[in-house]
């Protein structure tokens, strides 16, 4: 599973595509246990407001479902004005 980052996700994991190995990927159903994976394992994501993640070049919700071919974006929070 390939998940691309953006922004201050990127600095905090220190490249712009992670790619899952299928033994870490298989148990990860829904968008929300990909955020809750990814932040056990990069915990400075903990610390942003929130993230929002787009499957399939689409916003998703926690509990939608994820698979091993889809696209997947961690996008963090944004500001502006």
């Amino acid at each position: 599973m390939d998940v691309l980052l953006f922004g201050v996700t990127r600095d905090i994991v220190g490249k712009g595509t992670l790619s899952l190995p299928s033994s870490e990927s298989v148990r990860l159903n829904t968008v929300g246990d990909l955020k809750g994976h990814l932040v056990g394992k990069y915990p400075g994501l903990r610390d942003l407001g929130s993230l929002a993640v787009a499957v399939n070049q689409m916003y998703a919700k926690d509990d939608d479902p994820i698979g091993e071919t889809d696209e997947i974006a961690i996008i963090p929070p944004v500001s502006g004005g």
